[in-house]
């Protein structure tokens, strides 16, 4: 099995709280991940381990065979709480900014994102005026306009119409498709049912269950 994430007997502690419990679980490359669980099960905070943003008081966790820490770039295109964006400056100069910093793609490449989902690339409204989930679809065309490898994906759907959703589902499938593996986490059992290869439940910050074949045919 080619795993692209190993997380192994990681526990994560606030205070009083224990957050993560001893987690080891492993993600297969190229599959779509589904977390699922109730507030506080401990999900949110697993994928910000994952993603470097927190360090665990025990355990490892490798990406692609190589042990994580904040002070390593990953390549990881990632939506965890709100997005966060100059709130003065349209869709295209935000990710414009952003894109700056690595100088991996060009200027066409940004509109084609922002125009993959949903948003109009050439409007000047400032972000600031924009919806929720106007703000969610511009965190996704963030998370995957570099074209990573690896997107961790917390509740991406919050704040979409239905419309939004069906389209947001429809661009992580076809990402899928091109080789990209995705985990997320959602409260909606239909994004889990239509998307998810695996799906793991989380309780008090260990693992319950994982079961795998929750994806089905979007078009049935």
């Amino acid at each position: 099995m080619d795993n692209i994430i190993e997380v192994s007997n990681v526990s994560k502690s606030f205070k009083e709280t224990t957050a993560l419990d001893d987690v080891s679980i492993a993600f297969e490359r190229k599959k779509i991940h589904g977390i699922i669980g109730r507030n506080g099960s401990g999900k949110t905070v697993l994928l910000k381990c994952i993603c470097g943003f927190m360090i665990p008081d025990k355990g490892s966790i490798c990406i692609n065979g190589k042990k994580i820490s904040p002070q390593k770039s990953q390549e990881i295109g990632i939506i965890i709480d709100s997005p966060g964006f100059n709130p003065n400056m349209s869709a295209y100069r935000n990710l414009k900014m952003l894109a700056s910093l690595n100088h991996k793609i060009s200027r066409q490449q940004i509109k084609e994102v922002i125009s993959l989902v949903g948003l109009d690339p050439d409007s000047k409204k400032h972000v600031g005026k924009f919806s929720m989930g106007m703000k969610q679809r511009l965190g996704l065309a963030q998370a995957i306009m570099e074209n990573p490898p690896l997107l961790i994906l917390d509740e991406p759907m919050n704040g979409l119409d239905k419309e939004g959703v069906s389209q947001v589902r429809e661009i992580l499938l076809s990402l899928k498709e091109k080789g990209i593996t995705i985990l997320l986490s959602s409260h909606y059992t239909g994004d889990i049912e239509l998307l998810c290869d695996t799906v793991t439940e989380m309780e008090a910050g260990k693992i319950v269950s994982t079961t795998t074949g929750g994806h089905t045919d979007s078009s049935e």
